[in-house]
């Protein structure tokens, strides 16, 4: 094999292997935020078994909606006082005010950074798409808790309050088998219910 052929070789075969870690970068990335908090992503859990303190923190409540997402949407509280471990029950309001249906997609943010691998959901209408029908109002609900691991974080031992954001991005309207798949099976598990003792103001 010639010097030539050997750079050439070698190129693609860089070329390839950048190709790939590109490729694997973006699920690596989300893993590596959901586990570890990094950018203010929220972790995902049961709350079984997780004890409840006496410690409070303030979480506050923020929404907004993408550009040429014609949806209203609002926390339907501004914030709450929460205690370490306590699993709380939070809806957000969401209105389309068109004349046809629209599909959205909620993505989300907790401020501090120092928070988000301690908040922990336990179910949220931001896990699935939403589909609003024209002149359609819903209530959304999120069901949360503060890990009380945080007060043994060095930095997430200071936080007080977070901040708990989401977007709605319009997204393509789904299939009929998969809107026919998503109702039967709403139908067969209910609504979301948690006990939700925390003071809402």
């Amino acid at each position: 094999m010639t010097p030539q052929s050997r750079t050439a070789l070698g190129t693609v075969g860089l070329v390839v292997l950048m190709g790939s870690l590109s490729f694997a970068a973006v699920p690596f990335y989300s893993w590596f935020c959901k586990v570890t908090g990094f950018a203010g992503t929220t972790a995902v859990g049961t709350g079984e078994g997780v004890p409840v303190l006496d410690k409070t923190v303030t979480v506050r409540f923020d929404a907004s909606v993408d550009r040429g997402m014609p949806w209203s949407f609002r926390p339907a509280q501004t914030h709450m006082s929460v205690r370490l471990g306590e699993t709380n029950l939070a809806f957000f309001e969401a209105h389309n005010p068109t004349d046809h249906p629209i599909a959205g997609q909620a993505s989300f943010n907790v401020v501090p950074d120092a928070a988000g691998g301690y908040f922990t959901k336990i179910e949220c209408f931001c896990f699935t798409q939403q589909v609003l029908q024209p002149g359609e109002t819903v209530q959304m609900p999120v069901s949360f808790y503060v890990d009380p691991a945080m007060l043994d974080d060095p930095e997430g031992k200071y936080v007080h309050e977070i901040t708990l954001g989401y977007t709605f991005y319009q997204t393509d309207l789904p299939s009929e088998e998969s809107t026919q798949a998503a109702l039967g099976s709403a139908a067969a598990g209910g609504p979301l219910t948690a006990d939700a003792d925390a003071s809402i103001e």
